[in-house]
């Protein structure tokens, strides 16, 4: 048996030291409470899920998960907040599509790599978007939109959750390919975003639909189109934007849990566990897919490799449309 160099040594004590170390951390988790960092403001997709998963969990570990909103730059602060955060469980990101795909794309200094900064815990839901404007308008569906904008280019504006976000790059996509030109006006969220096109300040937006279900039942929003491959169940009678107007456009969101990379998997297990076990609950189900969402839950790994595709998939889109942060 050849015989260990003392660098090699070093490396597996050091590799024993952090096991035993990370098991018995593991074993003593949680013993405080648990941050939960949505990098949004209050009122969208992701603090909505957010908060439904972080009430079961609180349950289940036994400590509160408290949801803290660290709004700005397209979900890029609280990402890197958590990218940077200590690896012990005890502080964890609501992520989806556009802080893992768009951001890091659409910024040249992030501060952070999705596939190497975190440590996946799972996928909760994928949502997809509600196209809609102020009900005071004359417009009833993409054509109309189309139309109009052709006719008035950089008239109508459109709101986003901030600069760099899904529904600023999903919309931007839209502009693209039904070759018309939209003015933007960024907001620090999805929720203020919401306020002012109620208000009339904004003719469009683009956001998750439990965002936006209340407001449309309600009257207050006029939804015009989907951005899945199929209509809504709770918006059966929205069309889908690719059925007749804009061929072959999506934009569906993946949401999950994260935590910073170098997290004892033992933790990572355990808060996967705590995870899917609210997502087996009945109730946080039917509260998901009555906000128009498709619950999945997901191992670990498997969030790991959606990471990559997202990656790929809205990274690739950012750069195509050439779309970067002045």
């Amino acid at each position: 048996m050849p015989r260990l160099t003392a660098p090699l040594r070093v490396a597996i004590a050091a590799a024993v030291v952090a096991g035993v170390v990370g098991s018995a951390a593991a074993q003593d988790y949680p013993n405080r409470p648990v941050m939960l960092i949505v990098p949004f403001a209050p009122g969208g997709g992701n603090d909505t899920l957010a908060r439904l998963v972080a009430q079961h969990m609180s349950q289940s570990l036994g400590q509160q998960v408290v949801v803290d909103n660290r709004a700005g730059a397209g979900g890029t602060i609280g990402a890197r907040q958590v990218a940077r955060a200590t690896a012990d469980g005890y502080t964890m990101l609501m992520g989806h599509s556009g802080v893992l795909g768009i951001g890091p794309s659409y910024y040249p200094n992030a501060g952070y790599e999705p596939r190497k900064d975190f440590a996946p815990i799972g996928l909760i839901a994928s949502l997809q978007y509600a196209i809609v404007v102020n009900p005071t308008l004359p417009i009833n569906s993409v054509a109309d939109l189309i139309a109009a904008a052709r006719q008035r280019p950089d008239t109508i504006n459109y709101a986003s959750a901030g600069v760099g976000s899904v529904s600023h790059i999903s919309t931007e996509l839209l502009a693209s390919m039904a070759d018309i030109r939209l003015t933007h006006v960024p907001y620090r969220g999805t929720g203020p975003a919401v306020n002012d096109l109620v208000g009339g300040h904004v003719a469009l937006h683009m956001a998750p639909i439990p965002a936006l279900i209340g407001l449309i039942r309600g009257g207050k929003l006029r939804a015009i189109a989907v951005t899945g491959p199929q209509r809504s169940p709770i918006l059966p009678d929205v069309p889908t934007v690719t059925e007749k107007d804009v061929p072959g456009y999506e934009a569906v969101l993946h949401y999950g849990l994260l935590a910073p990379a170098g997290t004892p998997r033992a933790i990572v297990e355990r808060l996967n566990k705590e995870m899917r076990a609210s997502l087996a609950n009945d109730e946080i189900r039917a509260r998901i897919v009555d906000d128009g969402g498709d619950p999945i839950g997901s191992t670990p790994d498997e969030h790991l490799a959606d990471i990559a595709k997202e990656d790929e998939k809205w990274g690739g889109l950012v750069r195509k449309l050439g779309l970067k942060a002045e």
